[in-house]
């Protein structure tokens, strides 16, 4: 059996070419690179029966190009973002996502950057390297309230580690959930009551567009917006306005609606945004994690067509 990772960065490649062949032994591995354009995948798959996809999309009319793929290992939970997984089960491919492997360092992300947020890192950054002597009154965030909305591994990290700094902790979810020192509340009041609010919901029809203008509106004035999950979760037009207005205080934002984010977006034309390139899951210690992950399913499926 044939895999190809499509488009393998240098430390994933590494790792891969370590783990793969011992995980695997039968399994021949192939690579693409970073950066591959979605028309290239049905020439850079010929013959591969399973795909391995980091951050490249494979839209269902390049899908039907691509003879004998019967497998997508996609690298994270967030397949929806560049697939669309019912439709290229019509076509016999199953999508194979990976949980878990990068709770901790998402959550730590999510903790830094309601840190920098609070404190004016980026824009005292910014300054300084300009000869500024810029300081500026940061808050203070122990005894501060942090919201969750959605309460899965990663925003369970963040919860530890924010009652870890003193922070009360308050959390909605779809479905109930009990977890030592966080108290589970409407959204309404969650929104109402957060001092700062992270978003840890997944991305589909349900969530898309979840943290709406309206809901933008009912948070507390001034409020910190932390997103580590996904762009799309928030309504962007909306966020922007309210970092304009101060309805927002600061958006500390590792993910966008559009990757990589276009040079001289909205964003990065607003002196109350931090931004990072969707790295929060990008540490050695996740990376290999996700890595010894995606063999596991490569594993499971060369056992199960008995190849």
């Amino acid at each position: 059996m044939r895999a190809v990772f499509v488009d393998a960065n240098t430390a994933l490649r590494a790792l891969a070419e370590r783990i793969g062949p011992k995980a695997v032994p039968s399994l021949e591995l192939a690579f693409g690179e970073p950066g591959l354009a979605p028309s290239a995948l049905p020439e850079k798959l010929a013959g591969a029966e399973i795909a391995v996809i980091d951050h490249t999309a494979l839209p269902i009319d390049i899908a039907r190009r691509c003879g004998g793929l019967a497998h997508v290992v996609f690298l994270g939970t967030g397949a929806r973002s560049y697939m669309d997984p019912e439709a290229l089960a019509e076509l016999g491919i199953t999508v194979h996502i990976i949980k878990g492997y990068g709770d901790t360092a998402v959550a730590e992300c999510a903790i830094g950057l309601l840190w920098a947020a609070a404190r004016g890192f980026a824009a005292m950054d910014r300054a300084m390297r300009e000869g500024q002597w810029l300081r500026s009154e940061g808050i203070q965030l122990t005894g501060k309230t942090l919201g969750l909305v959605g309460f899965g591994g990663i925003a369970a990290e963040v919860g530890r580690l924010a009652l870890g700094c003193g922070m009360k902790v308050l959390a909605w979810n779809r479905t109930a959930k009990v977890f030592a020192g966080v108290e589970f509340v409407p959204i309404e009041r969650l929104l109402a009551e957060s001092d700062a609010v992270s978003m840890h919901l997944l991305l589909n029809d349900a969530t898309r567009g979840f943290l709406s203008r309206e809901r933008i509106a009912a948070m507390r004035p001034g409020a910190i917006l932390v997103n580590t999950a996904r762009g799309a979760l928030v309504d962007e037009a909306a966020m922007v306005g309210a970092l304009r207005s101060g309805q927002l205080g600061h958006a500390g934002l590792d993910v966008f609606e559009i990757e990589p984010l276009p040079a001289g977006h909205v964003l990065t034309t607003l002196p109350n945004v931090t931004l990072s390139a969707h790295s929060g899951f990008r540490t050695p210690e996740a990376n290999e994690q996700l890595i010894d992950a995606a063999f596991a399913h490569c594993r499971r499926i060369v056992e199960d067509t008995g190849d």
